[in-house]
Parts: structure tokens; sequence; C-alpha cells
């Protein structure tokens, strides 16, 4: 599967940064020191609707790790999925009376549009699902064979019990744990599971539904899961630098990947870091596809919002934080990017080398982005009140913003 194009990343002076960076499985600061290549994963899209705010957020997040490590002059090793075969598709499907895989497809070109639209570095590898599935059949058969895996009336479902380590992503206690496996995709309460926790690692196959070879599974299709962790796996390896999604993802999504990935090659951790994004909110509750409060990215952009101010309403919030989309929230960003775009269009300027490494420790802080803003924001009123003589300093600026924020002036 293909992502998206890439935009230039335009190149400046000095070095970035080593990222500080918050990790969900130590709940402290770990400083990111990956070699040459730095390896990341992100969980991409179930395409059954467009791109939310509360996406574009999580994506925005890693983005921004991204430019981060480019500016220390790093490569970056970028894989992200898509999980083109789930059940909310396929129940989005038949509510509309639409095909399954027309829906993935068209949902997918939607959301690569957004991606390019925003300005977000494509990932080297994007992989679906459905293409997935041959990688993944031989990693449930394995875990059948350490005895990490088991039957259930056709389906296989992987035993947590067989992870010494399990709990240590989200490091919570049991009953949290069962509460959000019920929220999220999860069966707890099926009878015949041997914990109630279990992941489902292979569907066996459904009336009405799709269903791929499974070898010895049997026809089926794969658990949410082992998806992720085949692809992750088969581009990354264990140990790679940072698995990132949004909070919701932390359990039971990363918890249980970890465990797999842990079981299958009696290595771990599957990641050095687990880097969560805030959510937002509408109108008081998380923007959710099962709630139907969303605000689409297509949508603002039909409307002819400038995807620069749609990132910039982004950067303007933490990206660990939870936040509400609001007009206001739109409104502010629009407003602050005419203000750099007007101070940038003047032929010189005031000194903006000082300003360059302000936004680079502001973000490998932790990607303290309303600091790095608020430092351009500073350099801006400024050239506005009083300019200066620098030729090369409204270019630099522009350039900069560009590179760490993924902002086109």
């Amino acid at each position: 599967m293909y992502a998206w194009p890439a935009s230039e990343v335009p190149a400046l002076p000095g070095s970035g940064r080593d990222l500080s960076i918050h990790d969900t499985a130590t709940g402290g600061r770990i400083t990111l020191t990956p070699g040459p290549v730095a390896r990341i994963y992100v969980c991409g899209i179930t395409p059954y609707d467009a791109t939310h705010m509360g996406h574009a957020a999580t994506y925005n997040a890693f983005d921004l790790v991204q430019r981060v490590w480019l500016d220390t002059k790093r490569q970056v090793h970028y894989v992200q999925n898509v999980t083109d075969v789930d059940d909310p598709l396929l129940e989005r499907a038949q509510e509309n009376g639409d095909d399954w895989t027309a829906l993935a497809e068209r949902e997918t070109a939607l959301f690569r549009e957004d991606m390019t639209a925003l300005r977000m570095l494509p990932p080297r590898h994007y992989i679906g699902a459905v293409e997935a599935i041959p990688g993944i059949v031989p990693l449930v058969e394995r875990l059948r064979d350490l005895g990490a895996a088991y039957e259930l009336e056709g389906d296989v479902y992987f035993s947590v019990e067989s992870d010494p380590s399990f709990g240590s992503v989200s490091r919570l206690d049991a009953e949290a744990m069962r509460l959000l496996s019920a929220e999220r995709g999860g069966d707890p309460e099926r009878p015949g599971k041997k914990n109630p926790l279990d992941p489902m690692l292979w569907m066996a196959a459904r009336a009405g539904e799709p269903s791929w070879d499974g070898g010895s599974l049997g026809s089926g299709r794969p658990g949410w899961h082992i998806e992720c962790v085949a692809i992750a796996l088969d581009h990354l390896g264990m140990g790679f630098d940072v698995q990132g999604g949004g909070s919701d993802l932390a359990f039971p999504h990363h918890e249980m990947g970890a465990s797999h990935a842990q079981v299958l090659t009696g290595e771990r951790p599957f990641a050095k870091t687990y880097v969560h994004a805030g959510m937002v909110a509408l109108d008081g509750e998380k923007m959710s596809k099962s709630k139907g409060n969303l605000v689409f990215v297509s949508a603002l952009r039909h409307d002819g919002v400038d995807p620069a101010a749609i990132r910039l309403a982004l950067l303007a919030h933490h990206y660990r934080s939870d936040w509400e989309w609001t007009d206001e929230v739109l409104r502010e960003a629009d407003e602050r990017l005419g203000r750099w775009r007007a101070a940038v269009s003047r032929p010189d300027g005031l000194p903006a080398d000082a300003l360059v490494e302000e936004i680079r420790e502001a973000l490998a802080d932790d990607l303290d982005s309303p600091a790095a803003l608020a430092a351009v924001d500073r350099w801006a009123a400024a050239q506005t009140a009083t300019g200066g003589t620098d030729e090369g300093a409204p270019g630099l600026v522009s350039r900069a913003v560009d590179a760490l924020l993924g902002v086109a002036l």
C-alpha cells in the first residue's frame, strides 16, 4: 500500500537536540538517543470514516517526533498500519449498504489527502492489515505452538498469563483492564476464556464476513493486536525506539502487542518507549466515531480553511493534554498564521538564530509545541513593531517553522 507524498523538510543551520519525552511504561521522562536511523511505529486508522481532529492531533504529535529526529541529522524509519478489515469497518459498510473494500479504499484515500494537506511526513512503510495476513498467520501458529495461545470454538486466543511482564506498558490493575477491554473491542465476558483479558489472535470465519486462508488455523481473519505486531516485527524488529498512538491505545492495544511480541521472540522490550497523545473533545465529550461528535479535516478544507491554520490549532495544545476543539481555537490559529506570514513577508528583519534555538529547545522538552509557538509569536510581534536589518532573518524563520513545526508560511 502506498502512503502519500512527502513535503520537503528545509535544512537548518546547526543541529537539533535529543528528544526528552514522556514514557507511558515508566511514567517518567526518557531521553531518546537512537542510532543513525530512528525507528518509530504509529498505529493507523480503521478507515470507515474521514480523518477527524483527534486523528490529526495524534499524527501531528508523531510528525513532530520525526522532525526533531531529522533536525539531529538522523534518518527516520517510520511505519504505520491501516486496519482495513475490522468489525467497525464491516458494520459501517453494512449500515450504508456499501462494499467494505470500497469503503476502506475511499476513506484511506481521503486520509492520504488530509495528511498531505497538513504536511505530515509519510511513513516509509504503510501497510494494510489485509496485505499483512500472510505474515500474521505464522505468528499465531507459533504462539499456539509455544503454548501461549489456545482455541475456543474455532477462534484462537492469546493467553496473557504467558507473558510475565504483562501489564508493564499501561500499568493498570486487573479491574481497570477488564473495564477498558469491554469498552475497546475486547470480549472479557465470553465464556470459556482462560482469562477474561485474553485477546483474540485469529477469528474463525463468520457467515457473510470476509475471511482468508489461515493454514492450520482454518479460514478466518486476524485480531487487532497481532496485526500491528506482525507489521512492526517485519519492518522494524524488536526494540524499536517509539511505539505511538492516542492515549486510548495504551490499553489494550499496546499492552497486548508488547506481550505478543515478547512471547514470540523471547526478547523485551517490544518498543523502548511508549508515547501517547491526548484526546480531543467536542461539546464536552471525546471525539469518537461511535458518538458521531466529529470535526473532519476534509470538511474544514472543503470550507476553505487553510491547512496551515488547522496545524497551528493542533500545535497550540501540548500533545499529551486532553483539550476541546472550538471555533475560537480555529479563529486564534488563523489569526496567528496571518501575523506570522505578515512578519516573514518583509525583505529583512530581526535576527532569528536565537529563535531557531528556542524552537529546538521547546520541542526537545517533551514536544512543547505551545512554547515553540510562543517563541515565534514574540519574534513576529517584535518584527512587526520595530523590524530589523537582517536580510536573511525572514527566510530563516520560514524555514525553521516549516522544518520543525510543519507549517508553511
